[in-house]
This record gives structure tokens, C-alpha cells and sequence, in this order.
């Protein structure tokens, strides 16, 4: 007997080079943004969420991890057969600190091609104590997938059983790249300091625009 999964769900996930670095510069301009922001209320319990234009006022610390997130983004989207690609790639980018207590409801990013979200600071000690804060990764086929009878489930090819929700835990450089339709969420958080993360959305935008993006598809 063979088990074969079909319609599989990407999830990318890619640790950046020079981490570090990039996520001081960061820190800095997302604090910076917050000490004269008060932010947005959108998906986000709790914390501090900016606008969607971090592009603008983050500087060149931004435009970096922007860069990074649209390599990968060229590397995992291709043409439909037959066609040559007629776009450019535009981000979205906003911050959020997050400290005790926060968390985001389940939701999704309509009219994006990839959504994002990259982590600069945990709040946690590399390798400490689990307090909260994944993110949840939801089956796109709910409710389908848990209407069996008798509580049964399925098995998955190595043999586990099949879960609905997969739980990632952040790690502070890494980015984590996913469908913008997959419903996502974030645990609430319980550690003592505040955490920061970076979420992000690829758009495809006419060629032909006159206004200026960061990359294109044939790069």
C-alpha cells in the first residue's frame, strides 16, 4: 500500500545571513516608529501594530528584508505554461510588538500572491523555556477535514496522525513564507519581554506601472 498526499500547502521557512545586524537596525526603526505611533487595530489583541508602509519609513534596514523576502518569493512562484510573466512584485510591510497577553486572531491576506512574517526578536533566550506566542497555521480545508464520525482521523504517510493546526515557534532571523489565503493566528504571548515581528505581502502589480517596486519576477 502506498499513501500519497495530494494538494500540498507551502510553507517555506529560511533562516536570513547576517541576522543580527539586520535586526538591530530594525529594532530601532520599528521603536522609533512606535515612540510617536499609536499604531493600528486590525488582526492584533493587544501590542503595538503599525501601517502597512513600513516600506517608507523603515529605511534601508526594510528594504533589505524586503529584498530577502522577494528572492524567495521568485524562487517558489513560476509562470503559468505558455505565458511570460506581466508583473512586478510590490510589498506590503508593518511591524508589531507584541508583549504579555498579546496575540492575533485567525485571518487571512486577500489579493497578496505570498504573505510573511519575519521575527527580530523573540522575547525568549535562544532556546529557553516555550511561553506562548506561535504561530498557528490553519488546514485550508476546515471545516472538511474534521467532519468524520466517531472522532476518527486520518494517518498521514509516515504514519502520525493528522492534525488540523500546525504550530510553528518563532526563532528570532527567521522568515516564514506561506499562501496569503492559509487562516493564520498567533497564540498569545506570555513572556516578560516584548517580542517583535515583521509581516509582509508580495502583491503582483502591472508591468507597465510608472510607479517604482523592488523587484521583478524575472530576477
Amino acid at each position: 500500500m502506498q499513501v500519497v498526499n495530494l494538494f500540498e500547502t507551502p510553507l517555506i521557512v529560511a533562516q536570513l545571513p547576517n541576522a543580527p545586524a539586520l535586526n538591530a537596525a530594525l529594532k530601532t526603526a520599528i521603536l522609533d516608529r512606535r515612540a510617536g505611533d499609536v499604531g493600528v487595530r486590525k488582526s492584533n489583541w493587544g501590542g503595538w501594530q503599525s501601517d502597512t508602509q513600513m516600506i517608507a519609513w523603515g529605511g534601508d534596514p526594510a528594504r533589505r528584508l524586503a529584498e530577502q523576502f522577494l528572492g524567495l518569493c521568485n524562487q517558489i512562484t513560476a509562470p503559468a505554461p505558455g505565458t511570460q510573466p506581466a508583473f512586478a512584485w510590490s510589498v506590503e510591510m508593518w511591524a508589531n510588538v507584541s508583549g504579555p497577553g498579546s496575540a492575533n486572531e485567525a485571518h487571512s491576506h486577500p489579493g497578496a500572491v505570498w504573505s510573511s512574517v519575519y521575527y527580530v526578536e523573540t522575547g525568549l533566550d535562544e532556546g529557553g523555556e516555550q511561553r506562548g506566542g506561535n504561530l498557528a497555521l490553519y488546514d485550508p480545508r476546515l471545516p472538511a477535514s474534521r467532519m468524520l464520525p466517531f472522532d476518527l482521523r486520518y494517518r498521514r504517510p509516515d504514519g502520525q496522525i493528522y492534525q488540523s493546526l500546525s504550530a510553528v515557534h518563532p526563532v528570532a532571523g527567521q522568515i516564514l513564507v506561506f499562501p496569503p489565503w492559509l487562516l493564520h493566528s498567533v497564540h498569545p504571548y506570555h513572556g516578560d519581554q516584548e517580542r517583535i515581528s515583521i509581516a509582509m505581502n508580495a502583491n503582483a502589480v502591472p508591468r507597465h506601472s510608472s510607479e517604482e517596486y523592488l523587484a521583478r519576477p524575472e530576477r
